[in-house]
């Protein structure tokens, strides 16, 4: 396998699935049992704020307990052994990568065990339930306490440096995406307009398989770890 220097790695809902965290497109995955437009919109809270917190009560104590699984696991190494660069570019708002030990890391639909204040845009750790009663501790008011979550509607974390990092790259590796969301979907054409190499590793193959070089489909924890060997030269 050539040598990468930059390395740019994009997760979705399918890297964390064998953890037993639910995944989100799936045909029983949770959009399947909710309505976006009712939990997961700015609307949706100004609308109503106790759904919208109780949705996303359920989703942090769903994470509570969970483990990083095998493909996070490779991961986390290729990062520490890998001479060159390695980020990664994240959709899940669970806490695996950081668990596994993966430290370059961004969230760019934010954190489930985070809570952002609506109006002063105030973040903290935060992993009980949040509530309409509860008082920011930097602005004093209440009622705006919500998941630092990026709803529909809302601009992903970190755009600037996540597009900088595309365009910098040689290899770009897709694990675990349906290829149905953007801007994250339109990441392979990024890079393929750069000249990177582009991998994708999924259970089955995402709406925009046809667009890599590369494909490997299979469970995560199989094809990750192995894939991650391969580029390790292991």
């Amino acid at each position: 396998m050539p040598s990468y220097e930059r390395i740019v790695i994009l997760t979705g809902a399918g890297l964390s699935a064998e953890s037993g965290l639910s995944t989100f497109r799936d045909k029983d995955g949770i959009w399947a049992k909710h309505k976006i437009e009712d939990v997961a919109t700015p609307e949706a809270f100004t609308r109503d704020p106790e759904r919208v917190l109780e949705f996303y009560n359920t989703r942090r104590k769903g994470a509570a307990g969970v483990k990083p699984n095998a493909a996070h696991e490779a991961l986390a190494r290729l990062e520490k052994e890998h001479p060159g660069a390695v980020l990664t570019v994240t959709q899940n708002i669970d806490p695996l990568h950081e668990m596994a030990g993966t430290r370059w890391l961004i969230h760019m639909h934010g954190e489930i065990l985070k809570s952002l204040c609506a109006h002063c845009g105030a973040r903290e750790p935060w992993k009980n339930d949040l509530t309409t009663g509860l008082l920011c501790k930097s602005c004093g008011k209440p009622g705006g306490m919500r998941p630092d979550v990026v709803w529909f509607g809302e601009m992903p974390y970190a755009m600037e440096e996540i597009y900088a990092a595309l365009g910098a790259c040689d290899l770009f590796i897709s694990i675990g995406t349906s290829g149905t969301v953007y801007p994250a979907a339109g990441f392979v054409m990024e890079v393929r307009s750069a000249g990177a190499h582009t991998v994708e590793l999924n259970l089955e193959p995402s709406e925009g398989a046809s667009m890599f070089a590369q494909v490997i489909h299979g469970p995560a924890t199989k094809v990750v770890p192995a894939f991650v060997d391969e580029l390790l030269g292991k």
